[in-house]
């Protein structure tokens, strides 16, 4: 799995981004109609075919079976409508969120191509119920995780970058640190580099 796993919230990130270098990016549209999640999702699915990378779709697992798309990420509320048969049928990978360990053991049954946990460290991005898991638990995620991919995201730095993989994280997710930079580009490229070695 790609230890930098980029997260935007429109097509226009992808298209601004992938470019630097993202391998993994995830398209996270949130409170939009139907029509527009979809022509961003077909948008981003067609430009990160052109370079190489893999697209996973949060949340719409419905729009990315129609639209052909092979990689989707979903929350616990999401697994409760999801299709999980429907998904295997058509190939299409998944991965799971995960706070706490009945959620976990919930998502590990699910066989998912990866398992996320977070928030790793305290997040400014939205409003969570959980506080930060910190890295103690990021190990034991790993350790119960086994041969499971495990992203670490919430909060995640290039400054605490080492830390994270220190701990048994697979994959970093970015949000903020990325969406806040002055110079977006720029520092996708810096996780990129950083991500290598």
């Amino acid at each position: 799995m790609e230890r930098f796993y980029l997260i935007v919230g429109h097509v226009g990130r992808v298209e601004l981004l992938v470019p630097q270098g993202a391998r993994l990016v995830q398209l996270r549209i949130k409170d939009q109609p139907d029509a527009e999640v979809r022509r961003q999702i077909a948008r981003a699915r067609d430009f990160c075919a052109v370079y190489g990378a893999q697209l996973v779709v949060n949340d719409h697992w419905q729009a990315a079976l129609d639209l052909n798309c092979d990689f989707v990420h979903l929350g616990q509320e999401d697994m409760e409508t999801a299709d999980f048969d429907a998904l295997r049928r058509a190939g299409v990978r998944f991965g799971l969120s995960t706070h706490d360990e009945a959620e976990l053991e919930r998502a590990l049954a699910q066989d998912p191509a990866y398992v996320a946990l977070g928030p790793v460290y305290e997040t400014k991005l939205k409003q969570m119920k959980w506080d930060p898991q910190g890295l103690e638990r990021v190990t034991r995620w790993k350790s119960l995780a086994g041969a499971v991919p495990l992203v670490a995201i919430g909060g995640v730095t290039l400054e605490r970058l080492p830390d994270v993989f220190a701990a048994g994280a697979d994959s970093a997710a970015v949000v903020t640190d990325i969406q806040a930079a002055e110079d977006p580009e720029a520092r996708t490229r810096a996780w990129v580099a950083a991500c290598r070695t």
